[in-house]
């Protein structure tokens, strides 16, 4: 169990968590939620002892181990792959070390041998003598084929590492796991893969994730983090934001009577509750709803973003042609004699085993970047707007939200005074004074509503 008791943190005025009490227990996958900024990563940076609150303690049950998932892909480029993975067992990888240093030794002491049998056993206790195959299994799971096995990180293709990262955090099954964001630059197949280990695992969970459907799939409860405070709330991504939706429509409602009221809220745990599957995660979401109260369930105070795209002029029958385009990088092949047309009224969606390969080729047809072969042709009607993956070369100067979205007011409106600006930032939560923000201390969420802000100020069609 993890427990956290009073946990205060603030940087100068901006107080971020205020006297935070939860409990956190073994067989729940705890789905943790908020808006940009509202201190998610950083809660899970808490609890990982990577920062220290200003006041508060975490308290991990004796003799249990937290696993975390690494954000920093470069931390391990002098490892190879597999002893990537063998590292996220820390006290496991002790023991191999010290183990191997005694077995080295020149002159081998009866003391070096007694010590070498102290270390075989515990190497036995935490697995140890099927701990390759183990991490090996892993990675191949994770789509890291065995060829890369035994290759340092700093070799492997950087599309790999996140899932040696993820393998190293998974393995050795720990007792409490933390995660940011793991379905980051994985494949649909993988991201199903780890879906389904999750939903099955006994253990402690906490993922940072902005993907509901990720969520939904392996949840048990939701942290809730808003206004300084988290709570917590049974049922998955989607039964809390349907629940307290429906509360708030509720206490809104004069003209109900109470009892239907009641009755509506009932029905609708019942109905989330009969849908779970024969995962072990959806068995214990399924008991933990049925024990759910109406009063538990509160109205949400979260505020949600308008996206409103209003084209300037209708598409006409010409959208895109793409012909015989083809590229590679550093000698890997991308993609090869890739050709289709786009009509109007298409919604596609691209998928890869290899991420890197759709975002090149987004970078190609909105001219971000040349393609080795082949050629692409808009239609003369389209006006585009484009969300890229990475966005950092966006918000290098330092600017005031207003100042940077004034950059990319199109030629055809004449009259971008404030108000006008105001418009697009607001749809996208920036109000009052959020908007003299620098765009340089934006949080990645952040960042990227600013970058929703800029494409509906296109009027792409």
């Amino acid at each position: 169990m993890i427990s956290v008791k009073n946990v205060t943190l603030a940087y100068g005025k901006r107080v971020l968590f205020e006297e935070v009490n939860l409990n956190f227990t073994k067989g729940n996958c705890y789905g943790v939620i908020g808006a940009n900024g509202a201190g998610k990563s950083t809660f899970l940076k808490i609890l990982s002892g990577e920062i220290d609150p200003n006041k508060g303690s975490i308290e991990i049950t004796p003799g249990e181990r937290m696993a975390v998932l690494k954000q920093n892909h470069f931390e391990f480029d002098e490892y190879t792959v597999l002893n990537t993975v063998l590292k996220g067992h820390k006290k496991l990888w002790e023991v191999m070390q010290e183990r191997d240093r005694i077995y080295a030794l020149a002159d081998f002491t009866e003391e070096d041998g007694i010590r070498a049998g102290e270390l075989e056993a515990e190497f036995g206790e935490m697995g140890g003598y099927t701990s390759d195959s183990d991490a090996a299994s892993l990675l191949s799971s994770l789509g890291v084929s065995e060829s890369y096995h035994q290759s340092l990180m700093k070799d492997i293709p950087s599309n790999l590492k996140v899932r040696v990262l993820l393998a190293q955090a998974l393995f050795g099954n720990p007792d409490i796991l933390l995660m940011d964001e793991p379905t980051n630059g994985l494949d649909i197949e993988t991201i199903s893969w780890l879906e389904n280990f999750l939903a099955d695992y006994e253990n402690i969970v906490l993922v940072v994730s902005h993907d509901r459907h990720f969520l939904d799939a392996v949840c048990t409860h939701v942290a809730d983090v808003d206004r300084q405070k988290i709570k917590i709330f049974t049922g998955n991504y989607t039964f809390w934001y349907e629940s307290s939706t429906l509360m708030a429509r509720q206490l809104n409602d004069k003209n109900k009577k109470v009892e239907d009221k009641r009755q509506a809220l009932l029905d609708f745990i019942a109905r989330f509750s009969a849908n779970a599957s024969k995962s072990r995660q959806a068995t214990a979401r399924k008991k933990a709803l049925e024990k759910l109260t109406i009063e538990e369930i509160e109205p949400s105070n979260r505020k949600y973003p308008g996206i409103i795209f209003q084209p300037l002029r209708e598409v006409g029958n010409q959208i895109l042609n793409v012909e015989n385009l083809n590229k590679s990088v550093d000698g890997r092949k991308l993609f090869d004699k890739v050709s289709f047309s786009i009509n109007k009224g298409d919604k596609i969606a691209f998928v890869s085993k290899d991420p890197l390969a759709v975002t090149h080729f987004f970078d190609i047809i909105t001219n971000n970047e040349k393609a080795d072969g082949g050629k692409f042709e808009w239609g003369t009607t389209i006006n585009r707007a484009y969300l890229p993956v990475e966005n950092m070369e966006f918000f290098t100067n330092g600017l005031s939200l207003m100042e940077w979205l004034r950059q990319y007011v199109p030629a055809h409106v004449t009259d971008a005074d404030e108000p006008f600006l105001r418009g697009f930032l607001g749809k996208m939560l920036f109000s009052g004074d959020e908007i003299f923000k620098k765009t340089n201390v934006l949080s990645g969420g952040e960042k990227v509503r600013c970058m929703i802000s800029r494409m509906m100020l296109q009027n792409p069609n």
